[in-house]
């Protein structure tokens, strides 16, 4: 490509070139470029400061998606052995894939899904080899022209995973996608989409990591999720971003009759974080719930949160928020919850903690919680303290050191989110959180 930095219609239509795309890819490609140009800012959250003339958009770094480990470049494969996905794909998952800046690089997944109709691939080669199924769903459930950062994602999308469960097929162990930005000003922009058909059960899980450079990057996802009747889908993120990174994601999913899907949401890291998962419940008796973590530390801000939309009659939703702010760190819960007139008989609960370790960090709780009939229940309890002193001396006067005494009682405040992963996620969250204060 002819500049690596900065954006504009030639670059677009060079990367749809690249990728063999059919014109109505280039002319949507097109059209979210122009929607980003006239779309400002939003207008709530932290101020976002991005030079979008610094970034680069697009990095391929191979030409084929591998199969095979050992036929990863050598840097690259160091770099997924390192967070331990080559391990974690032999002892516990049915499938990964791998993206290494804007491309992915490696896909598996066992034979017997493959035998059962599962689709489990990058994004750009669903668009590919399945044409009429990827553009049923593409771009249905979020819209290029919602935010800023939608369309910029419509633009330059590059990556992501695409899963297709059929009907009546359970997914017993996860499928997981790895994420990962190296190059100084890099921008990522994965699109993800996910079907589960109607009484299918998938756990989709995904993890993200950069290297730390001055200079800030920027990641753009967007996620779209299809729940069919009586399914059920977990997705589960442990991001643990450097501080030089902006992550702006807009993730929803739409739920069908009896459904549920579930938001397991560990934001970790990042210059400035904004994300609020979302499920939109659109069948009757479908539920929605979202348990996350927020940890914000020097320089850092985490405005998330969760969004649920209650569309039809004995819904149910549920919002548990973890937030942590250290080392004048700032952690904000900002949530919507919305049951809507015909919604009757539904309920929703939220709760926000938030433990603030110093005098400088600083948390509030947004929430927007709406209810337009008299037969529904919401319920919404927020806390915001400090590590607990008597907990913390009595930790301490049976031999524990202050920092270990601290670690012990952040992990239990936790304990709500990491009793939802599987334990050697559980276990890499604790490492993370030890490393992190």
């Amino acid at each position: 490509m002819r500049k690596e930095l900065g954006l504009d219609e030639n670059k677009i239509i060079e990367i749809s070139k690249q990728k063999h795309e059919p014109k109505w890819m280039t002319d949507f490609r097109l059209n979210s470029y122009k929607a980003f140009k006239e779309t400002p800012n939003p207008n709530f959250g932290p101020e976002l400061k991005i030079d979008f003339d610094k970034i680069n958009y697009y990095k391929k770094v191979t030409d084929k998606v591998e199969t095979n480990w050992d036929n990863v470049a050598c840097q690259v494969k160091e770099t997924f052995d390192k967070v331990g996905l080559i391990d974690a794909e032999k002892k516990y998952l049915n499938g990964v894939g791998a993206q290494y800046e804007s491309e992915v690089v490696y896909h598996s997944m066992i034979k017997e899904l493959e035998d059962k109709g599962v689709i489990f691939c990058s994004t750009d080669d669903a668009l590919q080899k399945y044409p009429d199924l990827f553009k049923k769903y593409f771009n249905h459930l979020v819209k290029y022209d919602e935010n800023k950062y939608t369309a910029l994602n419509g633009a330059v999308w590059s990556g992501g995973t695409f899963i297709y469960v059929p009907k009546g097929i359970t997914i017993d162990r996860p499928l997981q996608s790895y994420f990962r930005l190296d190059t100084k000003h890099m921008g990522q922009f994965e699109r993800t989409l996910i079907i589960v058909d109607d009484d299918s059960h998938i756990h989709y899980m995904e993890g993200c990591t950069a290297v730390y450079h001055t200079e800030s990057s920027l990641h753009a996802a967007v996620v779209e999720i299809f729940v069919g009747k009586n399914a059920s889908c977990r997705y589960t993120t442990i991001q643990n971003w450097a501080n030089n990174i902006y992550n702006l994601v807009t993730k929803r999913a739409i739920v069908e009759t009896n459904g549920k899907m579930e938001w397991i949401d560990g934001n970790i890291g990042s210059k400035t974080n904004m994300k609020y998962p979302s499920c939109i419940l659109k069948g009757k008796g479908a539920s929605g719930n979202c348990i996350s973590i927020a940890v914000a530390s020097k320089n850092q801000i985490q405005d998330a949160g969760a969004k649920m939309i209650h569309l039809a009659p004995n819904t149910t939703s549920n919002i548990i928020s973890k937030s942590i702010a250290a080392s004048g760190g700032i952690s904000n819960y900002r949530g919507t919850v919305k049951i809507c007139k015909d919604a009757i008989n539904s309920k929703s609960t939220i709760k926000c903690d938030t433990i603030i370790l110093d005098k400088d960090s600083k948390s509030d709780t947004i929430p927007k919680n709406i209810v337009e009939n008299q037969s529904s229940y919401l319920k919404h309890e927020a806390t915001v303290s400090k590590l607990d002193e008597e907990k913390l001396f009595y930790l301490m006067s049976r031999g524990l050191d202050e920092e270990k005494a601290k670690e012990l009682l952040i992990i239990g405040f936790i304990d709500e989110f990491r009793e939802n992963l599987p334990m050697e996620y559980a276990v890499e969250l604790n490492a993370l959180l030890k490393n992190y204060f």
